[in-house]
């Protein structure tokens, strides 16, 4: 069906939502608008779905939320005899409007739903999910997006996110569900009324931070430390949960940015509430300057990352997730030790495109690095398998560049409320020896050397944007570089084609890991660029990996890397 025609269709119906009929009554006649909203469906990824908000099929609303929905019932009803979902949602724009359409839809097709009374962080999601015995679960939330975004995130019954076979198998479902015709709703009231939809009960965050508490490896170091906290939960789910555990484990001197406290899916004071990005930090770190804090925690608005920032003497210092995991890692293995408490073999599990100085910290605690592809489900399948095996002991920490961490086995999905408390334990531990973060970093630094971490992103927005994406990555692997920034390509890994290659000899070796859209090029002096295309927005990813003695050589490198790499894809 042509864009005009979706759209006539569209507003031939008896909307609910007053906003999508005043948005499809604004763009009449504009034929750039209406194709923009109608060219397509909003697609269905391996996490589920993320788009604009407003109207039309590639845009998210409570029709493409109702469709959605149903295909995810469909499936479960195929799968179970009996289902049962648990939903979660965050402070974005509409979330709790999508969170209680979604829980109607279910309803109506007699899963038990399971809802959160109030916003509440990802990684609660996928506590609820286990701990109530669910086999799925929905998280309404863009994360770190700006304000426009909103997104649904599902989940297995294992709290992972869904896998690449069940996500295409629920695509599939939603494929064959007309938006209008099709779905099932039934009224959010009376599904409450008679037991359908069921509010979680307050026990359940209870046990979920009692949970979080465990994980700390020195209880009562905070309680005597004096360490002086400036907390932002970015107008997002952070605010409750990180203040409860930073309370329980005995952090007193903590100082909350005001203008970024309460929820709020405008994101008045940080357009982009990424605590990756500095200028979504800019307020926090004036507060710490004003009070003199030791450090400066940031949550995004669904809490399941977090970022820091440290003191240097009258400065801060912005510290990568790439960072945080190693300073966790070293910590976390030498206070087990310390403490006798390291089980035998353990692991830590990371992403592909993390730090490798992790590699060598891991290697002098004798722990096992298992590297997985990008995406916190991954870590997450990775617990699974331990549990499964009795050996959930084993694993101590998992943890993904973007600024994702996670200890203990009680959730599936990287969690911020844990990684705030962990960070926070840290530098409590350090501040009692008279060091700060920062400080520990520059030990590791000049223990290891020096890595450095960058990305490029390279946007490819538009209809024909999926097929350049796909353009350059089959330029890539039929036309491969034999050098990159002047360091030649040592090995070239290929994870559609399950295959890595020595380029000096030719000898190929079996890639283990699921298939994904992503090649990874190894150069001299531990050097590396990673691609992949994103999974939930429409732009490239490259990572760079540069390594020196110092800082500026590091940087020396990454800038004739990226410099050359753009080249090489077009840009």
């Amino acid at each position: 069906m042509k864009e005009m025609e979706l759209y006539n269709v569209w507003c031939a119906q008896e909307l609910e939502d007053a906003d999508l009929k005043a948005e499809l009554a604004s763009v009449a006649g504009n034929e750039a608008e209406i194709q923009d909203r109608f060219y397509k469906e909003l697609e269905f990824g391996t996490g589920g779905l993320r788009g604009v908000l407003g109207a039309g099929t590639n845009r998210l609303n409570i029709y493409t939320i109702r469709k959605a929905t149903q295909g995810l019932a469909n499936f479960l009803k195929n799968k179970y005899a009996q289902a049962s979902a648990a939903i979660a949602y965050d402070s974005r724009i509409k979330s709790d409007l999508f969170a209680k359409e979604a829980a109607r839809v279910l309803a109506a097709n007699g899963v038990t739903v399971h809802l959160y009374t109030e916003l509440s962080p990802t990684p609660t999601l996928s506590y609820a999910v286990r701990e109530l015995g669910c086999e799925a679960g929905i998280v309404v939330t863009a994360s770190h997006n700006p304000a426009k975004y909103n997104g649904y995130k599902v989940y297995g019954a294992d709290g992972c996110q869904i896998t690449l076979e069940v996500a295409e198998a629920v695509l599939n479902e939603i494929s064959a569900v007309d938006t209008f015709r099709d779905v099932r709703t039934m009224p959010f009231d009376e599904a409450v009324a008679a037991g359908k939809i069921r509010y979680i009960e307050d026990k359940v965050m209870d046990s979920y931070l009692d949970c979080v508490q465990a994980q700390a490896v020195n209880p009562g170091v905070c309680e005597k430390a004096g360490l002086k906290v400036v907390y932002t939960p970015l107008n997002g789910t952070g605010n409750k949960p990180v203040r409860r555990i930073l309370e329980r484990i005995g952090i007193q001197d903590v100082t909350i940015v005001k203008e970024q406290e309460l929820p709020d899916g405008n994101f008045p004071t940080c357009p982009f509430p990424n605590p990756e990005i500095k200028e979504a930090l800019a307020l926090g770190l004036a507060l710490s300057e004003k009070t003199g804090a030791d450090l400066l925690l940031a949550t995004d608005p669904d809490c399941d990352r977090v970022g820091i920032a440290v003191k240097n003497g009258a400065d801060y210092v912005l510290i990568s997730g790439n960072e945080v995991g190693a300073l966790l890692l070293d910590y976390l293995a030498k206070s087990r030790i310390e403490q006798g408490t390291m089980p035998k073999d353990p692991i830590c599990v990371k992403t592909i495109v993390s730090t490798k100085i992790v590699d060598k910290i891991a290697a002098d605690y004798g722990v096992q690095v298992i590297d997985v592809l990008t995406g916190f489900k991954f870590i997450g399948e990775q617990i699974g398998m331990l549990e499964q095996k009795g050996e959930a002991a084993r694993y101590l920490l998992g943890f993904e560049e973007s600024y994702g961490y996670l200890a203990g086995s009680y959730v599936r999905d990287k969690d911020a409320v844990v990684g705030s408390m962990l960070i926070c334990e840290m530098a409590a531990y350090y501040k009692e020896k008279g060091k700060t973060l920062y400080e520990v970093l520059q030990e590791i630094y000049a223990k290891y050397g020096y890595y450095l971490h960058t990305q490029g992103n390279f946007v490819c927005e538009g209809a024909s944007g999926m097929e350049r994406m796909k353009q350059i990555m089959q330029d890539l692997r039929e036309n491969t570089p034999k050098e990159i920034g002047g360091l030649r390509v040592l090995r070239f890994s290929d994870y559609v084609a399950s295959e890595s290659t020595d380029c000096a000899t030719g000898e190929k070796t079996a890639i283990t890991l699921p298939k994904s859209d992503v090649l990874a090029f190894d150069l001299e002096q531990n050097a590396s660029v990673i691609i992949r295309p994103s999974g939930t927005e429409p732009k490239i990813k490259a990572y760079y990996t540069s390594t020196g003695a110092t800082r500026e050589e590091a940087a020396a490198v990454d800038a004739k890397l990226s410099a050359d790499f753009k080249k090489i894809l077009g840009f």
